[in-house]
């Protein structure tokens, strides 16, 4: 079996081939340490764990061998460099936690290591997660494998802030990764890079050992390459944890059984809000497509209204910058991470955080603390509260009318890196048709469903009820059995040719 044929497995596969032991623990570790060996000019990783990935890999076959092998035994991943990870640098893209080694391990990567996956490293992001192109780390920006037919030689943003665990998965340097999602940072990148990638319902994965941007925003998931690797991923993830207050009692359903169910009669909502002025007619024509391919499965499309949708993005970019700056009020060089003295201790403040910090996080602390200021908190900070209390009434509301939601991901495909850097209000538009369910703490998926006219994957996204990421993974199935989508960034074809 060859090194090509082991990558283009997916998770699902593997595990069949690891258990009928047609491939070893070692053999698919290797493949995908040599891939990201390989694929090293599209700075992925911040941090590699190559060595010990393999010594893992050796302690799984031995699992396979003596009957120990637990549910996820021996599958490499990568993990986004915002995860605290025990003995292993993290550093959320930023210069004031380059050299962090935390002494735990976050609850999300700890469960996944408990059920034997793989670490092969940390990925790489927008600073503290704040961006929508991985074009704000202080590691540099990572490059989408794709390229564009009109532009083959041009760089492309893999989206953000979890782009690094996007791209990763689409070159082939893991079987699967985990992100986080605070406006759109799965979904988005998911898009952007032609894989499928889940934000669950706010509490049903623990955020403790996740370095903080937007607390009641932030939430963990998983990329693949399929909608059913997600959902076996997101089991694994989910769970109740007594660190986390914000994590939920909620049963945790067998996210994998629930792809093989009917859609027959279910009921799809479209909201008029989301056609929004200037989309491109191919995105508008592949959720057209969409709709067509649900109503083939029996599926019963209504159309919905979401009528506090135009104050999303507003409304988003008050709540996030406002908790970002003070959870980030704890960099200050005293207790951890990076210290640039000064001539006193207001100095040293003032120094290191000036030295830490990139342009997008300063932009977000200095809008979050105007924000919740005296004379403006009320004003601005408990104003769009009140909205994102709206914003979920119209969900709870629609959801009377229908089962799920669908939508496309994202306003446009992958873009050239740099294109909207000067414009940060462009650069938060990418976020239209996700940062909603943040504010509401809905669970969203985006699956791949078509390509542009120049060759740059499309997403669409389903959107569901509170705690039903059931329904959501099996109306995602649906889709992605109709779309077939088995198109590859050119560096992969090459790589089989």
């Amino acid at each position: 079996m060859t090194r090509t044929d082991i990558l283009n497995f997916t998770l699902t596969e593997s595990l069949n081939e690891l258990k009928n032991k047609n491939i070893s623990s070692v053999e698919l570790t290797d493949a995908y340490i040599s891939n990201i060996e390989r694929m090293d000019n599209l700075n992925i990783f911040i941090t590699k764990n190559l060595e010990k990935a393999r010594e893992q890999a050796k302690e799984s076959d031995a699992r396979y061998q003596n009957g120990t092998a637990r549910i996820l035994e021996g599958i490499p991943i990568a993990v986004k460099d915002l995860f605290c990870t025990e003995d292993l640098r993290t550093t959320a893209a930023s210069h004031i936690l380059d050299n962090f080694v935390p002494p735990y391990e976050s609850t999300v990567s700890q469960k996944l290591k408990d059920a034997g996956t793989i670490n092969l490293g940390k990925t790489n992001l927008d600073q503290f997660a704040m961006g929508s192109s991985n074009t704000t780390s202080y590691f540099g920006n990572v490059v989408n494998p794709w390229r564009s037919k009109a532009a083959p030689d041009v760089d492309l943003v893999p989206g953000g802030s979890s782009g690094g665990s996007a791209a990763a998965i689409a070159a082939r340097c893991a079987l699967a990764s985990t992100g986080t999602d605070t406006g759109g940072s799965i979904r988005q990148p998911a898009s952007f890079c032609g894989i499928a990638g889940i934000k669950p319902t706010y509490g049903r994965c623990s955020r403790w050992g996740i370095v903080a941007f937007a607390s009641s925003l932030d939430q963990a998931g998983p990329f693949a390459r399929n909608v059913e690797d997600c959902a076996i991923l997101l089991r694994e993830m989910s769970g109740h944890d007594p660190k986390d207050s914000t994590s939920s009692k909620q049963e945790v359903p067998d996210f994998q059984a629930a792809i093989n169910g009917s859609i027959k009669g279910m009921k799809i909502g479209i909201p008029k809000e989301y056609r929004v002025d200037g989309m491109p007619e191919e995105i508008d024509a592949l959720w057209q497509q969409g709709i067509e391919w649900l109503k083939s499965e029996g599926a019963e499309i209504v159309d919905i209204s979401l009528p506090h949708t135009k104050y999303a993005l507003p409304a988003y970019y008050i709540i996030n910058p406002a908790e970002a700056s003070s959870n980030l009020a704890r960099y200050d060089g005293v207790r951890y991470g990076l210290r640039v003295p000064g001539e006193n201790l207001k100095d040293t403040y003032k120094k290191t955080r000036a030295e830490g910090f990139g342009d997008e996080v300063k932009r977000r602390i200095i809008i979050g603390t105007y924000v919740l200021s005296a004379g403006y908190y009320d004003a601005y900070y408990i104003k769009a509260q009140k909205v994102r209390r709206l914003i979920l009434n119209d969900f709870l509301e629609a959801y009377k009318k229908c089962d799920v939601i669908l939508t496309p991901t994202a306003p446009s495909a992958a873009f050239p890196i740099g294109e909207n850097e000067d414009d940060p209000i462009k650069m938060y538009l990418n976020d239209v048709f996700t940062v909603a369910l943040n504010l509401a703490g809905l669970p969203g998926l985006s699956v791949p469903a078509g390509v542009d006219k120049n060759g740059l994957p499309l997403g669409l996204q389903i959107v569901g009820n509170l705690w039903d990421e059931a329904t959501v993974f099996n109306v995602a199935q649906k889709i992605e059995n109709a779309a077939q989508f088995n198109f590859k960034p050119e560096i992969i074809e090459k790589m089989a040719a």
